[in-house]
C-alpha cells in the first residue's frame, strides 16, 4: 500500500524475497509461440490479411485516395517542378562520379522515382543520385573496367573488339551493379531484416560520408582542372589520386578551374543564403539551375570547347534505350561491393525519412523501404541507370518548397522526362567542370559535418572515437573496405564497453530504501559485514574475468584462497587433536606443540581439489570460529564480510561460460560462509537459469529478491542488527523514516524478526 504523505510517501509490504513474492502474488501462465506456431501464421491467409499485405505492398493505394486535392496539390506542383530542376542537374553532375557520361544521370533521375512513387512509404525524400553512392558505384566500375592506358590486356567485360566503347562497357558494369545491388535489398525486404541498419549509428554514417565527401572531393578535381587522371580503387587510393593531380598540375585548363571557382563560390554563398533566410523565402533560390543556363550560355556564346579547349557534355541522346539484361560475370566480382552500397544506399534514405516521418508524425515501414529502393534499383539498372538513394540537400528542396506527398516526386520525374525526351540537346556546350563545382556544392552540409567531432568529444568519447576511426579508415582503406572496417571497430565498441563495465558498490543514501555508488555521496550508511556490488552490464564469456575480478577487489579477499587456507587449516586441527596436542578451552584453542608451521611442499591435483570442497566440521567435538580462535600457529586469514548482495537489475543476460564462472565463485563464497543474495533480476533471466540447470544444493533460487532493500532489511533481521547495531541518536534522527511491515514476508525461515523494522 502506498500512501502520499506532502512530498513523500509511505510503503508497507512484506519484505520479499523472489520465491516468497511468487507464492503471495499468482504470476500468470502466457504461451509462447514455437517455430512452428509462427511458420503457420506466416502462410495463413483471409481476406483480412490479403488487404493488409497488398497495402503494405502498395502504400499509394493508402494514401492516394486520402489525397486532398485543394490543399496540397499546388503545393506538390511547386515542390516538383523545384526538385526536378535540381535532380536534372544533380543527376548530370553524380554522371561524373560513376565515371559515365552525364546523360546516364538522367535515367538515375528518372526511374526510381517512378517505382518508388508507388512503392515508397516516405512522402517528403526525393529519390535519386547520391553524391556518395555514385562515389561507390565508380570506384567498382573503374576497377572492372579500367583506362585502356592503364592495361595491357583486354577490358573482359563486353571488350571493344565487340564494338563497344569505354563508356558503353562501364554504363553496363554500372548496370550491373545497380541491378545486384536492387536484388540484395529486395532479398532484404522480403525477408524482414530491415532491422540490418541498426548496426550503422549515427556517428558511423556521419564520418563515413564525410570521408567519401572528401573522395568526391578529389575524384573532381580531374574535371575542374581538364586533367588525365588515371582511376585507382585501391587502399590508399585518395593519395595517389591527389600525387598524378600535383604531378601535372601545370597542365590545368585556366578556363575549366576558374568557371569551376566562380561556380563554386556562388553556389555556396547563395546556399547559406537559403539556410539563413529560408523562414523569409517562398521558395529556395534555385542557384544550381540558374548557374547551368548561365554557364551553358557563356559557353556557348564564347565558343569555349574551340577557343579554350574545356571539356564539355557533347551530344546527348534523346529518349531512353532499351533495357539490358545485367551481366552474371559482374556479380560474380562485385557481389561484396554490391552488398555494401545497398547497405549505404538504404542507411542514408531510411535515416532522411525518419527525420521528416517524425517531423511530420507519419509512419514508415523499413521493409517496405528496402522493397521499394530494391525494385527501383532493378528497374533503373535495366535501363542503363546507376544505383540511386537520396540526397539531402534534393530532399531539402522538396520538403522546404511545400511538397505534401510523392505527387510532388512524380512531378519531378516528369521534369527530368522533358529533359531526356526534349530539350537535352540544349546542355550539349555545358563544361563538365560545371557539373564538378555542382556535385562539390552539394557537398557543403556533408563537409560541415567535421564540426561533429567536438560535439561528440563532449558527450561520448567512444562515439567521437567511432567517427574518427570510420573517417580515417575510408579515406586510407576506400569506401568498400572502409565502411567494413568501420562497422567491424563499432562493434567492437560495444564489446569493450560491456567487457570492462563500471561495477561499483552501493550504499544506502539518507537512510532510505535508496542505494548509490558509496563514492558519490556524504550521508551513506553500509551495514556492518555486508557488501552491495552493482555490475551494469551484460555478463558474458568476455567480460566473466573481470567481473570476478572487480568483485574480489570490492570484497578485499579472494573466496577461493581463504577456502583453501580453512581446509588446509583444518586438516592440521584434525591432527593435532587426533595426536591430542590440541586443547579447547573457553578462551579458545592451546596448542601443546612449539613451532608448527605452515608446509610450503607443492600439492598435487588431487589435494587441491579437496582443499576446494566444502568446510565439514562435523566429525570435531568443537564449533571453529575462523575469526577468531584458532591455534597460535596456524594462520587464516580473517573476514569480516557475512553478506553479498549482488544488484543484476542491469544484467540482461548471461551466456554459458558466465553461468559457470559466476556459480563457480558463488559456490566458494557460500563455502566460507558468505550468504549471497541477487537483486533486481528479471523472470526471464531466472527462468534461463533455471533451463540452464544453475542451481543445485548449495546454489539455490531462495538467493533471488526483488529490490536491495528487501535484502538488506532480511540481512539485518537474519543477524538480528535491528536492535544492536544502531545509537541511541541514530534512533532518534530515524524517527520518521522509511517503514515496513514484515509480517508475511518471510517465508520458512529459521531466524524470529519483530513485526516492524526501522531502517
Amino acid at each position: 500500500m502506498i500512501e502520499p504523505f506532502g512530498n513523500q510517501y509511505i510503503v508497507a509490504r512484506p519484505v520479499y524475497s523472489k520465491n516468497a513474492f511468487g507464492e503471495e502474488h499468482k504470476k500468470k501462465c502466457r504461451s509462447h509461440k514455437t517455430f512452428l506456431d509462427h511458420l503457420k501464421e506466416c502462410f495463413s491467409c483471409s481476406s483480412k490479411k490479403a488487404k493488409r499485405i497488398a497495402l503494405s505492398l502498395f502504400p499509394i493505394a493508402s494514401w492516394l485516395p486520402a489525397y486532398r486535392i485543394k490543399e496540397w496539390l499546388l503545393s506538390d506542383i511547386v515542390s516538383g517542378i523545384s526538385t526536378g530542376l535540381v535532380a536534372v542537374l544533380q543527376g548530370l553532375a553524380f554522371a561524373l562520379l560513376v565515371n559515365i557520361p552525364p546523360s546516364y544521370g538522367l535515367y538515375a533521375a528518372f526511374f526510381p522515382v517512378i517505382v518508388y512513387f508507388f512503392l515508397g512509404t516516405s512522402k517528403h525524400i526525393s529519390v535519386g543520385p547520391f553524391p556518395v553512392l555514385s562515389m561507390m558505384v565508380g570506384a567498382v566500375v573503374v576497377r572492372i573496367v579500367p583506362d585502356i592506358s592503364e592495361s595491357a590486356v583486354e577490358v573482359p567485360y563486353n571488350s571493344t573488339s565487340n564494338g563497344t566503347t569505354l563508356d558503353e562497357q562501364r554504363v553496363l558494369v554500372a548496370a550491373a551493379i545497380t541491378v545486384l545491388s536492387g536484388i540484395i535489398q529486395l532479398i532484404m525486404g522480403v525477408l524482414q531484416i530491415g532491422f540490418v541498419v541498426i548496426y550503422l549509428s549515427d556517428s558511423l554514417i556521419s564520418g563515413f560520408t564525410t570521408a567519401a565527401a572528401i573522395h568526391v572531393l578529389v575524384s573532381q578535381l580531374k574535371f575542374m582542372l581538364q586533367l588525365t587522371v588515371p582511376a585507382h580503387t585501391d587502399p590508399f587510393s585518395i593519395f595517389k589520386v591527389l600525387q598524378s593531380v600535383f604531378s601535372q598540375i601545370e597542365k590545368t585548363n585556366i578556363a575549366d578551374l576558374v568557371t569551376s571557382l566562380i561556380i563554386l563560390l556562388v553556389v555556396f554563398v547563395v546556399k547559406e543564403i537559403n539556410q539563413r533566410y529560408k523562414a523569409k523565402l517562398p521558395v529556395p533560390i534555385p542557384i544550381e539551375l540558374i548557374m547551368t543556363v548561365i554557364a551553358t550560355g557563356v559557353s556557348y556564346g564564347f565558343d569555349f570547347q574551340n577557343r579554350f579547349k574545356v571539356a564539355v557534355i557533347g551530344e546527348m541522346p534523346s529518349g531512353f534505350q532499351a533495357p539490358v539484361p545485367p551481366d552474371v560475370k559482374v556479380f560474380q566480382d562485385t557481389i561484396g561491393d554490391c552488398f555494401a552500397i545497398a547497405i549505404v544506399g538504404f542507411a542514408v534514405a531510411f535515416s532522411v525519412a525518419s527525420v521528416y516521418s517524425l517531423k511530420y508524425d507519419y509512419p514508415i515501414d523499413g521493409n517496405q523501404e528496402l522493397i521499394a529502393f530494391g525494385l527501383s534499383n532493378i528497374v533503373c539498372g535495366s535501363f542503363r541507370g546507376f544505383a540511386s538513394s537520396t540526397a539531402l540537400s534534393r530532399s531539402g528542396v522538396q520538403e522546404s518548397t511545400g511538397g505534401k506527398t510523392q505527387i510532388a516526386g512524380i512531378l519531378s520525374a516528369i521534369i527530368v522526362l522533358i529533359v531526356i525526351v526534349a530539350i537535352g540537346f540544349l546542355l550539349a556546350p555545358l563544361q563538365k567542370s560545371v557539373l564538378a563545382a555542382l556535385a562539390l556544392g552539394n557537398l557543403k552540409g556533408m563537409l560541415m559535418q567535421f564540426a561533429e567531432i567536438g560535439r561528440l568529444w563532449r558527450k561520448d568519447k567512444y562515439d567521437c572515437l567511432i567517427w574518427i576511426v570510420t573517417f580515417i579508415c575510408a579515406i586510407v582503406l576506400g569506401l568498400g573496405l572502409g565502411l567494413a572496417a568501420s562497422i567491424a571497430f563499432q562493434l567492437l565498441t560495444i564489446v569493450f564497453r560491456t567487457q570492462f563495465p563500471k561495477c561499483s558498490t552501493l550504499a544506502n543514501v539518507g537512510r532510505s530504501n535508496i542505494y548509490k555508488n558509496r563514492k558519490d555521496y556524504y550521508d551513506t550508511y553500509e551495514p556492518e559485514g555486508v557488501k552491495i556490488f552493482r555490475c551494469p552490464s551484460p555478463i558474458y564469456f568476455a567480460n566473466i574475468g573481470f567481473f570476478k575480478q572487480k568483485l574480489i577487489d570490492a570484497i578485499g579477499f579472494s573466496p577461493l584462497r581463504i577456502l583453501r587456507k580453512r581446509n588446509k587449516a583444518l586438516k592440521k586441527i584434525r591432527k593435532l587433536q587426533k595426536q591430542g596436542l590440541l586443547q579447547v578451552t573457553p578462551k579458545g584453542f592451546i596448542c601443546t606443540v612449539d613451532g608448527l608451521k605452515d608446509s610450503d611442499e607443492e600439492l598435487d591435483n588431487n589435494q587441491i581439489e579437496e582443499l576446494d570442497q566444502p568446510i565439514n566440521t562435523a566429525d570435531l567435538p568443537f564449533q571453529i570460529d575462523w575469526n577468531s580462535d584458532l591455534p597460535v600457529n596456524i594462520v587464516v586469514p580473517k573476514i569480516n564480510l557475512h553478506s553479498l548482495i549482488l544488484d543484476f537489475s542491469a544484467v540482461s543476460f548471461l551466456d554459458i561460460s558466465s553461468m559457470r564462472g559466476l556459480k563457480t565463485i558463488l559456490r566458494e563464497l557460500l563455502r566460507i560462509q558468505v550468504d549471497v543474495y541477487i537483486v533486481g533480476s528479471d523472470d526471464d533471466f531466472i527462468e534461463k537459469l533455471t533451463r540452464c540447470e544453475f542451481f543445485d544444493d548449495e546454489v539455490t533460487d531462495s538467493i533471488f529478491f526483488l529490490t536491495t532493500h528487501d535484502a538488506v532489511l532480511h540481512i539485518l533481521m537474519k543477524k538480528d542488527y535491528s536492535t544492536s547495531k544502531f545509537s541511541h541518536s541514530q534512533e532518534k534522527e530515524m524517527e520518521h523514516d522509511f517503514t515496513i511491515n514484515t509480517n508475511g514476508g518471510l517465508r520458512n525461515r529459521e531466524c524470529q524478526v519483530p513485526l516492524e523494522t526501522r531502517f
